[in-house]
């Protein structure tokens, strides 16, 4: 069976999703919270609007897994100073704790997935992918611009 590069990708995603979510069950976090997460990591003190727009989820969505978030004590909305209409979003030390603990599973996990490549394989797999994940992207940016 040949199968294509967008099924090879979708198919492993899912795997590893369903490998990580396995993974992380007791602490109540699933790869989707933890993506999030990570982009407010990245991105402290962000509005919704931008985040929804970076990890590519629909505002109500957003609001939806914020509101999880915020009542697992992991993420805090506070009023924006430029805009009393809008918030911006921090972590929580909770959160920093909990990111800490599942980058190690998440290392675990990759590693896992990665197991029989060289270092040097590793790495080409990863350019490789960026580079498909850019092709798309770009290709998504200028569908939006016309």
């Amino acid at each position: 069976m040949n199968e294509t590069i967008g099924f090879l990708l979708n198919d492993s995603a899912r795997l590893y999703r369903r490998a990580f979510n396995a993974r992380t069950k007791a602490s109540g976090i699933t790869a989707l919270q933890w993506r999030l997460i990570t982009y407010l990591k990245r991105h402290e003190g962000i509005r919704q609007g931008p985040l929804a727009e970076l990890i590519e989820v629909e505002p109500i969505t957003l609001s939806r897994m914020l509101d999880r978030l915020a009542e697992a004590g992991l993420v805090e909305r506070r009023a924006d100073p430029t805009d009393r209409r809008a918030w911006r979003l921090h972590l929580t030390a909770r959160a920093a704790d909990l990111l800490h603990s599942v980058r190690r599973t998440a290392e675990i996990l990759n590693d896992e997935a990665t197991e029989g490549l060289t270092p040097a394989e590793r790495e080409q797999l990863a350019a490789l992918v960026e580079r498909v994940r850019a092709n798309l992207s770009r290709r998504e940016c200028l569908k939006e611009a016309l």
